[in-house]
Parts: structure tokens; C-alpha cells; sequence
């Protein structure tokens, strides 16, 4: 084969270095488009698991979602729904370990890092294990004390407080709390008003009716929308009657 001579350079490049060049070259253009593929991939997921979010309401649609999307952006919100949604259906223990999951840093959704361990709280209340739902309240009222739901923790330990059977010292530790406020905290007025009354009236009963706070509902919503701006939790309704176990406010029932 006669090639020009202009071209023997060429051909010299061509059989030293020429083929490992084109075939990084080719193995680099792949990379590229497997880099843009991934990335619509992961937007796609994103865009599903925000979805997912603001769309799921029964128990099996979080666990789903939870299941599907738990490596993403929204994975921490769709697992703190999906604690909640355990609790409202009174499926404590399930709601519990879910809590749990939430509460090691970087596991709960930022600026919510706070729920998880007042759900475990509530949750442990609710299966009636008083002293370590006490105990709970008041270790996390006593390292979170400028927390919003650090008024929360401590009214939730004085019921369990009466629910163990001491109402007496139940409602030392409400007269307490009530002396701290501002004279200016209406709302918290109210709620601690509102504990005192149940702690006043509870009797014991075989089944204790048990809602979530209406902080944790209210968060719970606010994380579909902005979890690292959560808003300032609603004032919650005193109760018509509800038993000291019961958190001091039911209420009706963690995208990126």
C-alpha cells in the first residue's frame, strides 16, 4: 500500500498512540453521557419522591414511598410522615423504632431534628411505659431548653408523672413550669393551664387515648413544604376531656 509521504507521520501516530487515544476519547464521551443520564435519572427520583410526599396519606403509601424514594432528598420527610402516620393509627411500637431510625444526626430532615425524639417520647407514653417516657421527656427538655418543643417535653413528663400515680408531684412540677412562663406567653399559659385541668381530672383507664401534639402535626405538614424553615408550631385547643396520658393538645391529623 503506497501512502503519501505527508501522511507517514500520520500513520506513525496512528499505530504508536492513535488507538488508545480514540478509545479513551470513546470511554470519556461515555462517562459524559452516563453522567447526564444519571443526573435526569436522579431528578426524575426527586421529582417522584416530592411527589410522593405531598401526595401520600394512608399508612401504606408512606411505607411505599418510604421504601422507594428513603435514599433521596425527601426520604428523611416521607420516614418522619411515616412515623406519625404509625402513631395515629396506633401502631406505637412501629411508630417507635421509626422515630428511633430518625433520631441519629443527619437521619431526621434539617431543622426537625427535634421531633423524632419527642415522637419517641410520646410513643413510649403511649404504650404506657411512664418512667421511660418520663425520663425521655426530661432528658431532651433538659438539653433542648430553648427548643419550641421543650414546653412540650416538660408537660409531658408531668403527666406521665400522674399517670405513674403521682398527681400531686405531677402538678408540682405544672405549678413549676407555669412560674417560668413570661407573663406575656398567653399561649403557653393556656397550655399548661390545660395540663393542669387533665392532671386535675384524669382517672385511670384500661386503653389511654393518645393524639400527637399539635406541634408535631403542625411540623409534620410545614416538612412537605420546607423542612429546613420549620414554622412556629400553632397554639394548640385545650382538650374536652382527655386523660393524663394523653399529650397536652390532640389534634386532628420530617419536599426537599
Amino acid at each position: 500500500m503506497n501512502i503519501p509521504e505527508e501522511l507517514l507521520p500520520v500513520v506513525e501516530w496512528w499505530e504508536k498512540d492513535g488507538k488508545q487515544t480514540v478509545a479513551i476519547v470513546a470511554v470519556a464521551g461515555l462517562a459524559v453521557l452516563g453522567w447526564y443520564g444519571w443526573k435526569a435519572w436522579n431528578e426524575s427520583r426527586r421529582l417522584s419522591a416530592a411527589e410522593a410526599l405531598a401526595t401520600s396519606e394512608t399508612v401504606d403509601e408512606f411505607e411505599s414511598a418510604a421504601a422507594e424514594y428513603g435514599s433521596t432528598k425527601s426520604g428523611a420527610s416521607l420516614r418522619l410522615r411515616l412515623a406519625k402516620k404509625y402513631f395515629d393509627a396506633g401502631r406505637y411500637q412501629e411508630a417507635l423504632e421509626a422515630y428511633e431510625g430518625l433520631i441519629p444526626e443527619g437521619a431526621a430532615p434539617d431543622g426537625f431534628e427535634d421531633v423524632p425524639v419527642v415522637g419517641k417520647a410520646q410513643c413510649l407514653e403511649a404504650q404506657e411505659r411512664y418512667e421511660e417516657a418520663r425520663a425521655a421527656y426530661d432528658e431532651f427538655a433538659e438539653a433542648k431548653p430553648k427548643s419550641f418543643l421543650a414546653l412540650t417535653a416538660r408537660l409531658g413528663a408531668a403527666r406521665c408523672v400522674a399517670a405513674a400515680g403521682d398527681k400531686a408531684k405531677a402538678l408540682e412540677r405544672l405549678e413549676a413550669v407555669k412560674a417560668e412562663l413570661k407573663d406575656d406567653d398567653e399561649t403557653a399559659k393556656r397550655r399548661v393551664e390545660a395540663a393542669i385541668d387533665v392532671v386535675k381530672r384524669w382517672e385511670k383507664r384500661e386503653r389511654p387515648v393518645v393524639s400527637p401534639t399539635a406541634e408535631i402535626e403542625s411540623l409534620s405538614k410545614d416538612v412537605e413544604a420546607a423542612p429546613e424553615a420549620p414554622a412556629a408550631p400553632e397554639a394548640p385547643a385545650a382538650p374536652a376531656e382527655a386523660p393524663a396520658t394523653a399529650p397536652e393538645a390532640p389534634a386532628a391529623p420530617a419536599a426537599e
